[in-house]
């Protein structure tokens, strides 16, 4: 085999790795939906578990990007492709961990928690917004499709809202202590969620850096595409010359902080 052979074997296979992690982390956000609809504390543990594969991902993806740097010096789209890998794996390790996060959760209710329709209702479909953006993600890092990245930001808007009514949900109907701690607990799940859902559009990001070589801002193309659409007289641009620090905020902390 020669040199140049394993070389486009390696970073294949690094990308089948960070592919192979979203699915995990579809899966992951799938079952801790599922037990935070049933109130499972015992699938919530299989959750917290296999956590630890994801975790594994991550750092067989970093070795493998710190190799590919070391050993093969790769350039122009090989390069922002080996970059944009370990921004990837950055992000679904983070998805991991909020799935934890709810996982842990759960239990902290209680085992008959006095659950509000209204409030629970938004989150359960917070938690299927948060999947299908996930699938959504992997899907355009598979194909290298801009478009399909750019579209999650359409779902993750819906995301953003479900966030802020539950929020508003929980302040409204609080009326003795153990709802309000229920409801409380039920905002933690719903930021969990939408952080989900804003590291799958960082991901769509990392798709376009690498189709386009430029990193945009899906926030401010967005908005920009929106005013053209409404005809206000703005016209519709690329990535180029995104303002900086526009759009959405940066995402959590780097891995092995606090999620």
């Amino acid at each position: 085999m020669t040199t140049r052979t394993q070389y486009r074997e390696e970073l294949q296979a690094l990308e089948r790795t960070c592919l192979g992690a979203l699915d995990l982390v579809v899966r992951q956000v799938e079952r801790v939906t599922e037990a935070l609809e049933q109130q499972d504390v015992e699938l919530g543990t299989f959750v917290i578990a296999d956590d630890d594969r994801i975790d594994g991902r991550y750092l067989e993806v970093n070795q493998g990007v710190l190799s590919l740097f070391a050993l093969q010096a790769p350039v122009a789209g090989d390069l922002r492709l080996v970059a944009s890998l370990l921004h990837v794996a950055k992000h679904f390790e983070r998805m991991g961990d909020q799935c934890v996060n709810i996982a842990k959760l759960i239990p902290l209710t209680g085992n008959d928690p006095p659950r509000r329709q209204e409030v629970l209702g938004p989150i359960l479909r917070m938690g299927v917004l948060a999947r299908d953006e996930v699938v959504q993600a992997r899907q355009a890092l598979g194909l290298r499709d801009v478009d399909l990245a750019l579209d999650i930001v359409r779902r993750d808007q819906e995301l953003n809202e479900l966030n802020r009514e539950v929020f508003r949900l929980a302040i409204d109907l609080g009326d003795d202590i153990d709802t309000r701690e229920w409801l409380m607990t039920m905002t933690m799940v719903a930021r969990a969620f939408e952080r989900i859902g804003d590291n799958a559009v960082d991901v769509g990001e990392q798709v376009a850096f690498v189709v386009e070589g430029l990193f945009p801002e899906f926030g401010s193309r967005v908005e920009r595409l929106a005013r053209a659409q409404r005809g206000d007289g703005t016209a519709a641009q690329g990535p180029i010359g995104d303002p900086p620090g526009e759009g959405e905020p940066p995402a959590d902390a780097g891995p092995g902080d606090p999620a």
